[in-house]
């Protein structure tokens, strides 16, 4: 495993990390066994970096997280969010108060006394563009209950009404092969600010790992069933927000471009590490197999300039007027 320096703090952190989403919801059942083998694939991987959010689960994938690390003596980074819990979008979630009290939650969950970093879990643009949640933020750090601070967002308007902002730490974006619009827009900035950058959906929730078709069933528990059309939550969350069957037409042309030995997860991780401007991605995995598997990412040789430019006119060309939602 690789290491990178996370924005302008002092850790060195994974460039393969975990998403957490799934182990609190919306990706179908996992158990507390099958969780915990998860987490332990990751740490005997090499990474260090663990993102969750309090409404995954309705905090399940903090508890889980604060359970299994509460007597390790791994040295390891929990970045959490609030803003989304319990209603999505809901604007009552944003004011001083219930940043505390969310805040606090997260804490006991965790079994920590101060949030390593904590992020606003994509917030309407209306209240990144009226600037008192970064105050509320800054406040926080101030009194000891977060060490960092960043924002998740889903548009890269978005993410440059962030990258304004003094004290910032990160930037959680879309970023994968299906999504190649932060490099034109907030890359450049990002490194100039010395942001971080965390890269959530890096396989488009699993589209471009390939082992998707026609008669792939999702539970219904799972956002790839339920919020295909955008349905519950920004479309661009699921398949980042490329219909699901368009997708599969893709990933079969993206696998004769590619005409790789090395399996399509693989390349398509390699690709987003390839950019200077990422400092981790957090691909999610249900089985201690997939954690593995993902890990090897890091180990690969870049990819070549001729294929990087390939896959950007297949971006260009193919697949940026199929996404739908927030961009």
């Amino acid at each position: 495993m690789n290491y990178r320096k996370f924005g302008n703090t002092d850790w060195q952190i994974s460039e393969i990390s975990l998403g957490t989403w799934q182990l609190g919801a919306d990706w179908g059942q996992i158990d507390d066994v099958t969780a915990e083998n998860v987490l332990a694939a990751a740490v005997d991987s090499g990474v260090n970096f663990f993102d969750t959010a309090d409404c995954y689960g309705e905090g399940l994938s903090e508890t889980r997280l604060g359970n299994f690390f509460k007597n390790s003596s791994e040295k390891v980074y929990i970045a959490t969010k609030l803003g989304r819990f319990p209603k999505p979008g809901g604007t009552d979630n944003f004011s001083i108060e219930q940043f505390r009290k969310h805040t606090e939650a997260s804490l006991k969950r965790l079994g920590v006394n101060c949030l390593d970093l904590t992020q606003v879990h994509c917030p309407p643009t209306e209240i990144i563009k009226q600037g008192e949640v970064f105050d509320w933020l800054r406040t926080l750090k101030k009194e000891g209950k977060i060490k960092q601070f960043g924002f998740s967002v889903e548009s890269m308007e978005e993410a440059d009404l962030c990258l304004q902002q003094e004290g910032i730490a990160s930037l959680q974006i879309i970023f994968n092969v299906f999504r190649q619009k932060p490099i034109e827009t907030i890359f450049k900035l990002a490194l100039e600010k010395k942001v971080a950058i965390i890269v959530r959906l890096p396989l488009a929730s699993g589209l471009l790992s390939g082992n998707f078709s026609k008669t792939t069933s999702f539970s219904s528990n799972d956002h790839r069933n339920y919020n295909r059309n955008g349905e519950h939550f920004n479309v661009g969350e699921t398949f980042s927000g490329i219909s699901y069957e368009k997708g599969l037409e893709l990933v079969n042309q993206l696998e004769e471009i590619t005409q790789r030995d090395t399996p399509l997860t693989l390349t398509a991780l390699r690709w987003i590490l390839d950019f200077e401007a990422v400092s981790v991605v957090i691909p999610g995995s249900k089985t201690p197999e997939q954690v593995r598997h993902n890990c090897e990412a890091s180990d690969l040789p870049i990819l070549t300039p001729a294929l990087h430019k390939t896959l950007n006119h297949f971006y260009n060309q193919k697949v940026a007027s199929a996404i739908r939602g927030k961009y």
